[in-house]
């Protein structure tokens, strides 16, 4: 990994945390031969959708099924990147096909790309330009609600209110609290 990425710690529902807290990591892809154990283990009904995933502290790729949440797959810890993703076979194994930023607990950055990106280039699955799904999110600034942003509308969903054009600190990654040890 070249450089220091932005970190992400969860910001999403206290409960939802709680609720996930003994549930296991997401499965680590390193390589293909990881990506095809994962594949061959999973429910073939998981095949038909997205998986979520986060790109843990370490810069590793990890997988879990769609239904998972974020905060579960990373161990309840920071994260580089979180998101879906998809894969179809292809003549050197797999390749990305859908990848995004998706995650409400995590709301990161579209600069989050770069470590999604380092991660599949080491673990030598060929991958888009960029994600195929950019989510911007922002936090409201009146009732505090994490909203994600249509079709250029900064309204907040909930109050109305306007949301902030730029990044929004309280929403972005924050010094490292993280206490979890590896």
């Amino acid at each position: 990994m070249a450089g220091a990425r932005r970190r992400y710690r969860y910001i999403g529902p206290l409960d939802v945390r709680a609720a996930v807290a003994g549930f296991p990591e997401g499965w680590p892809i390193r390589s293909l031969a990881d990506l095809d154990s994962y594949l061959a283990a999973v429910d073939p009904r998981d095949l038909d959708e997205p998986f979520t995933f986060v790109i843990d502290r370490d810069g590793t790729l990890r997988l879990a099924p769609r239904r998972s949440e974020h905060v579960a797959c990373a161990g309840g810890g920071e994260v580089l990147g979180a998101g879906e993703i998809a894969f179809a076979a292809d003549r050197n194994g797999w390749a990305v096909t859908e990848v995004s930023n998706q995650s409400t607990g995590y709301c990161p950055d579209l600069s989050s790309w770069a470590a999604v990106a380092d991660a599949l280039a080491r673990a030598g699955i060929a991958r888009p330009d960029g994600f195929t799904a950019s989510i911007v999110f922002r936090r409201c600034l009146d009732c505090g609600q994490r909203n994600v942003v249509r079709d250029g509308d900064y309204s907040c969903a909930v109050c109305g209110a306007e949301l902030p054009e730029n990044v929004e600190p309280r929403l972005t990654a924050q010094p490292s609290t993280d206490q979890r040890s590896r």
